[in-house]
């Protein structure tokens, strides 16, 4: 096996594990909070926290990491995941908890978190030929969502298994914390590993070149894309997956073994879109992709609240998550392309922060909507119609902007 070939297994290890942890995490994090007496309005707070925290602490690392080094980064990234994950076994104190999930990395949805997406994919990029970089995020993406779903599968049996034997309802959540905590550590030792191709080139580095959070002769780009990619993000946030389970349950009485049924069959659709959208790059280009399988999957939603019956509903909203993914990988592919080689850590980290500010902003107003009974249906509207508006600018902004691998 070659370095080439080493590292890149490392990075698809640790992608595994740590979602593996975070989904594994995800299912009992309220459950042990409320276990040692916090209440809802702090949990509420904590997790707030936690997504602002992360946004801070990610933009500072993912934007010095091509100066500072990408291991490295991804080695304080993954200490800091043992660190939360310790602090959170060791202490019931509601302010030591909010410190550590604002400075750690604690995952409270299951969704990535930290600076680790943005490195690892501006690392694979230095290290894979430009044609392969599409189909290469394609399966990191989809490696990703079958580890977090088998992680909360197994994260939520393990504490029903220990709490069946008799241990404490308290206990039992902290060994799934202490998997966590020692997953962080297992990922460290696994970027331990990593050779210095995984590093930019000096021959890339633009020392002299004044930069912003990282960027230099890409920030144009960048800024653009982030814009874009905050739309796409909050109108995304109107429809987030807990949202949508409360809606089948109050439109149409739907009990949650039954929601849960529906979303690990529109997840795994969605995995498996993220490879599919390869071959479609290949041959029309990865803009064209991106908003060519948007449009129809954002139709696809807006009709989900106008179906007459549930299985219309599940239907429509099963067909749209077979394309929904669609974009993601070749989103991600298109923003490594159009950037500098030593801007890609930079880049990834300010349009995954952008879309993060983005997506917290709107289920708030979701909730408003989901309590008004003649407005329920609204955010589906909202959503695709601001999806669709998205899809239209990306497409005049940058169908012309072509990345190097289809100018061959």
């Amino acid at each position: 096996m070659t370095k080439t070939d080493r590292n890149i297994v490392i990075l698809f290890s640790t992608r595994i594990i740590r979602l593996f942890c975070y989904g594994f995490l995800s299912v009992i994090l309220a459950l042990y909070l409320a276990q040692i007496g916090l209440m809802e309005q702090q949990i509420g707070l904590l997790f707030t926290l936690t997504l602002a925290g992360d946004a801070g602490i990610s933009l500072w690392l993912t934007t010095s990491a091509d100066r500072f080094g990408r291991k490295r980064t991804l080695i304080v990234g993954a200490l800091l995941m043992l660190g939360a994950g310790m602090v959170f076994i060791l202490t019931r104190n509601a302010v030591v908890l909010m410190a550590a999930a604002v400075i750690g990395v604690i995952s409270p949805s299951g969704n990535e978190i930290g600076p680790f997406l943005s490195v690892e994919q501006a690392a694979l990029s230095h290290l894979l030929p430009d044609e392969k970089r599409t189909q290469v995020f394609a399966w990191y993406n989809l490696v990703g969502s079958f580890a977090t779903a088998t992680g909360a599968l197994l994260g939520g049996w393990l504490a029903q298994l220990l709490q069946s034997h008799g241990i404490s309802a308290l206990d039992s959540y902290r060994v799934v914390l202490l998997g966590y905590a020692i997953g962080g550590l297992v990922i460290g030792l696994f970027f331990l590993s990593l050779s210095r191709d995984v590093e930019v080139d000096t021959i890339f580095r633009s020392e002299a070149t004044p930069t912003v959070l990282g960027l230099h002769r890409s920030r144009q780009v960048v800024i653009r894309l982030s814009a874009l990619f905050s739309l796409d993000a909050f109108a995304g946030g109107f429809v987030v997956q807990s949202l949508v389970a409360y809606w089948f349950h109050v439109k149409f009485g739907v009990n949650p073994g039954i929601i849960g049924s529906i979303f690990f069959g529109a997840n795994v659709l969605a995995g498996i879109s993220a490879l599919l959208a390869v071959r479609l790059a290949d041959k029309i280009g990865l803009i064209n992709t991106m908003v060519f399988t948007h449009v129809p999957s954002n139709i696809l939603l807006i009709l989900v609240p106008l179906m007459p019956t549930l299985p219309l509903a599940i239907l429509a909203l099963l067909l749209r998550f077979s394309i929904s993914q669609m974009d993601v990988p070749t989103r991600q592919s298109y923003t490594m392309a159009v950037v500098a080689p030593d801007e890609r850590s930079a880049a990834s980290g300010v349009t995954t922060i952008a879309r993060s500010v983005g997506a917290a902003l709107s289920p708030s107003l979701t909730g408003i909507f989901l309590s008004i009974p003649s407005l329920i249906s609204v955010p589906f509207f909202l959503c695709g119609g601001l999806k669709l508006v998205y899809d239209a600018i990306l497409y005049r902004s940058f169908s012309t902007i072509k990345p190097s691998e289809e100018n061959k």
